[in-house]
């Protein structure tokens, strides 16, 4: 790592604003690419095919919903320089903070399990054996983070999760009625419980647990400071900007091309997705470029949630948890790691009707949220300093946010799971 690129350097040489940004940009990225993954995906795509455009407006809602929670942990990471599970020990107790652990741990098991069956239906798509994927994608996600510091884990996340863009092609390629889109989003069916089951899919779709671990620990990794504070805010923004976009062409993507020809239609795996659009839109957008988004989605989420549970276990625990440190010196942390990654690999290649889940993981962690965004509020009033503390005006803006949000996540699940 060249003293150049350090956040550190570029504070000491008062960088102007854009080089600030680009020297602190990094985790607001890679966590909101991460949160579009291959559930993500999957929700989204069900809901264009089952609502055509009527849950495309939640998705620009969501935008401000996702930087106000994650904005949290930007502050919580820099003002405190501790990680969320730490934190939530020394405020809470250790308790608290296994409780909080656990509820990651299942979020995490969850997101793998979707991340590796997005893998999985990849390989299908081109006839490639589970057995030469699924190891194939496992390799390179161990030897991305065992060979690298923290900066060249971030660098290679980013790259990887920019294949998400092939998902505006693939909506641009769908040919959508502007009018009809228009005409839709604006006229929802709120009362709907089957609807309000994929709202709570949505929400959950775009906050979950392992990215309030993760984008905390990786700022408190970077060794972010207080003057690199406005930067990362952007950095948080235009992620959570890019990713709600992304989601929404996929929605798009499903709504023009498949819910005019097959309403009915079942999304609930990738290749099902892949080959209910190819149709419509020719071979190389439905089949090569489709997959591009997916392993991109699949593979940056895969990194993330298994970063997060080994970082948020380490904070519990206490065992050593940077990617600064050589495996050598951090057993602990990158064997959490390796054991999520060829864990998720392993049951998805040896139970693979678990893909069926894909949207039931993101209803789970719409009814997560009320533990998750209560201890991130909570820490943020009282860990802080008092200049960064959550208070005034902004805090009660704050309150509204998550109490609508885990409103709209919580009963949305429940009333969806009992649906007949």
């Amino acid at each position: 790592m060249t003293s150049a690129t350090t956040p550190q350097t570029a504070s000491r040489r008062r960088l102007p604003g854009w080089a600030m940004l680009v020297a602190v940009f990094g985790p607001g990225l890679v966590v909101m690419l991460a949160d579009t993954d291959v559930g993500s995906i999957i929700t989204a795509g069900q809901s264009g095919v089952q609502w055509g455009y009527k849950l495309l407006l939640p998705q620009f809602i969501l935008m401000p919903v996702l930087y106000i929670v994650q904005e949290l942990t930007v502050r919580l990471g820099i003002f405190t320089g501790k990680g969320h599970g730490e934190l939530i020990r020394e405020a809470f107790g250790p308790g608290w903070a296994w409780f909080s652990a656990s509820g990651l741990a299942v979020a995490t098991i969850g997101a793998l399990l979707t991340e590796f069956s997005g893998v999985a239906g990849v390989g299908d798509l081109f006839g490639i054996p589970h057995y030469v994927s699924l190891p194939l994608a496992a390799a390179a996600l161990l030897a991305i983070v065992v060979t690298g510091s923290y900066r060249r884990v971030e660098r290679v996340a980013i790259a990887v999760g920019l294949f998400e863009l092939a998902f505006f092609f693939v909506a641009w390629a769908a040919h959508p009625d502007a009018g009809l889109m228009a005409s839709e989003s604006l006229h929802p069916p709120v009362f709907n419980a089957s609807y309000e089951y994929l709202v709570a899919a949505n929400i959950g779709a775009v906050i979950m647990p392992w990215m309030v671990f993760y984008q905390q620990s990786a700022v408190a990794d970077k060794r972010l400071r207080a003057e690199h504070f406005p930067a990362s805010r952007w950095d948080t923004a235009i992620g959570a900007v890019i990713t709600q976009l992304v989601m929404a062409a996929v929605l798009i993507a499903a709504a023009a091309s498949i819910r005019p020809h097959a309403p009915q239609a079942s999304l609930s795996t990738v290749g099902q997705m892949s080959l209910a659009m190819t149709p419509y839109l020719g071979a190389e957008v439905g089949k090569v470029v489709f997959a591009f988004g997916v392993l991109g989605a699949g593979l940056v989420a895969a990194i993330v949630a298994s970063l997060a549970l080994a970082w948020g276990l380490g904070e519990v625990a206490g065992y050593r948890r940077s990617l600064e440190y050589h495996p050598l010196k951090a057993k602990w942390f990158y064997g959490v790691y390796a054991v999520c990654v060829i864990g998720g690999a392993l049951v998805v290649g040896l139970v693979p009707n678990l893909i069926s889940l894909n949207v039931g993981v993101q209803v789970m962690n719409a009814l997560l949220l009320p533990v998750v965004l209560g201890f991130l509020v909570r820490l943020a009033m009282v860990t802080l300093p008092e200049s960064h503390k959550l208070k005034g005006w902004y805090m009660w803006v704050v309150f509204a946010v998550c109490a609508i949000t885990c409103g709209f996540g919580v009963l949305g699940g429940i009333g969806g799971l009992f649906l007949s």
